[in-house]
């Protein structure tokens, strides 16, 4: 019996130190990235709660708010511009994967074979947007005032040789009106949830170069926690980098 006590006592001072840490994220690949480290982190007495959000806003309010502890959806560029516009404080934990943004059609195989007057689909967000440009910028397309500007909108265009009309959507929405438009820049994690593959199918596709990394985020008093240090390390391990080479086919890249 007493040793019985003792194992019902170390189990409950045990759940007592484990820790609870709420991350919210994208369904593909965040989300499954971060089941994948699950067992990993239990084993660290660390609790991981992953919230799945199929938007690019609440993620970060709800990290702001304290209602979450930290986030796993977006790259730098767009977290700058999010804390400037909402007066926000949100800070990079760890850099983790990249998704290249692509250029898709269910019309052409080639950028080549856009015609005078199509409608081409860029996400509504102000980075996404001004990177979905300079992606059609160095493919020859379009050419923008500042090919260097992330920031570039669709004002910014100083040449548009095939007069191509352009729309602009929330990211997540962009997958379901491909067949409706001629070209659609499509983040990768929403074009795998599409059954997309932007190995074969994106007609064009940032490379490596890109710095857009997806990064882990959280609220400055709390980047350094203990747990949080646990989730970084967890993701940043040989096993993870061989999980995202093998799930994604080199559809994202590892970033550490």
């Amino acid at each position: 019996m007493k040793k019985l006590f003792a194992a019902v006592a170390a189990v409950a001072a045990f759940s007592a130190h484990a820790g609870d840490l709420s991350v919210a994220a994208s369904p593909v690949p965040h989300a499954e990235i971060l089941e994948f480290v699950k067992p990993t982190l239990a084993k660290e007495g660390v609790n991981l709660k992953v919230k799945v959000f199929t938007d690019y806003v609440q993620p970060n309010v709800q990290v702001a708010e304290k209602r979450l502890d930290a986030n796993f959806f977006q790259h730098q560029p767009y977290l700058d511009e999010f804390n400037k516009s909402k007066g926000t404080h949100l800070v990079s934990v760890a850099a983790v994967h990249l998704e290249p943004l692509g250029a898709y059609s269910s019309k052409y195989k080639k950028l080549d074979e856009l015609k005078d007057g199509d409608t081409v689909v860029i996400p509504n967000d102000a980075t996404n947007g001004g990177r979905a440009l300079l992606l059609l910028d160095k493919a020859g397309v379009i050419k923008l005032k500042d090919s260097t500007n992330i920031l570039s909108t669709v004002k910014d265009i100083t040449e548009n040789p095939k007069n191509l009309k352009f729309r602009e959507l929330e990211a997540a929405t962009i997958p379901r009106v491909l067949t409706q438009v001629d070209l659609a820049l499509i983040n990768t994690n929403y074009a795998l949830e599409a059954k997309l593959n932007p190995e074969k199918d994106a007609l064009v596709i940032e490379g490596s170069d890109s710095p857009y990394v997806n990064i882990l985020v959280a609220r400055p008093d709390d980047k350094d926690s203990e747990d949080m240090k646990k989730l970084v390390a967890a993701l940043h391990t040989p096993e993870v980098k061989a999980f995202i080479l093998e799930k994604y086919k080199g559809a994202i890249l590892p970033a550490f």
